[in-house]
């Protein structure tokens, strides 16, 4: 009965038997089954990315966007339900402005990030309210440290500060190839221009055609190109970005295609 959630999944302040939430665990799997996002943390800033699968072929380019500013010098990405997701950020802008008109300076990043978690927890301890299906990568910049920090803030409330966060449908796989990334670039570590190509390249990489809708790439930065601003990468940067990665993407196809059949010639 526990391990089906018959009976203990009414109510998000009930715990199954064996100690779980499934109304959280069912936030997490809506999550799962949405587009993918990337946060990574480069050398020069920071980058967040979102896959917005394309759900007709009449909606407007650009419309419905995953990538929010929430500060100046903060922004965020979502993915999973997009309405809220909105919530997220809407409660995000609220936070910076109190912290602003309390102490009079902008909102510290780990305490954006704190804030933002115990709202969406707030939401999984009552049994009449329902779990956030959704999930945000945070990106902002400590102006007293004089460092940019990327956070991800998931349904349960949970909050954790990363070098690289990968969330949605293809978050395994993308982890698998941020790591790639990381150890490629060694300690020097990675540009944000780099790193745009790396994620576009990244997402068509983790794709299947042949079943994912086609996708529209959206992508936010803060880093010192941006003076610590946290805004939207350039379009044409994405244009080409997304271009190459996807040629880059049909080539690896080919490849593996080329030794399989050598495989099979051989044997």
């Amino acid at each position: 009965m526990s391990s089906t959630g018959a009976g203990y999944d009414y109510s998000c302040g009930t715990f199954s038997p064996d100690g779980r939430i499934f109304q959280v665990e069912y936030a997490q799997k809506a999550v799962e089954n949405s587009g993918t996002a990337i946060g990574i943390k480069c050398s020069d800033g920071i980058l967040v990315a979102v896959e917005k699968p394309q759900v007709s072929k009449m909606l407007v380019k650009g419309s419905n966007r995953r990538v929010f500013g929430i500060d100046s010098h903060a922004g965020m990405a979502v993915t999973g339900y997009a309405a809220d997701g909105r919530q997220m950020v809407n409660r995000a802008r609220d936070e910076a402005v109190n912290y602003k008109e309390s102490y009079g300076s902008r909102i510290v990043p780990s305490v954006l990030s704190n804030r933002l978690s115990l709202f969406v927890h707030y939401f999984t301890i009552h049994g009449s309210l329902r779990p956030f299906g959704s999930t945000a990568i945070v990106a902002s910049y400590d102006e007293d440290m004089k460092t940019p920090e990327l956070y991800m803030v998931e349904p349960s409330g949970q909050a954790y500060r990363y070098y690289g966060c990968t969330a949605g449908k293809g978050a395994q796989a993308a982890k698998t190839e941020i790591e790639k990334v990381f150890n490629k670039a060694g300690a020097e570590g990675i540009t944000c221009k780099d790193a745009v190509k790396e994620l576009a390249k990244i997402m068509h990489i983790i794709r299947d055609p042949s079943k994912d809708k086609p996708f529209e790439l959206e992508m936010g930065w803060l880093c010192e190109e941006t003076k610590w601003q946290f805004s939207l990468v350039p379009h044409n940067l994405i244009v080409d970005a997304d271009a190459a990665g996807k040629a880059a993407a049909i080539g690896g196809v080919s490849e593996e295609k080329k030794d399989t059949e050598s495989a099979m010639e051989t044997s």
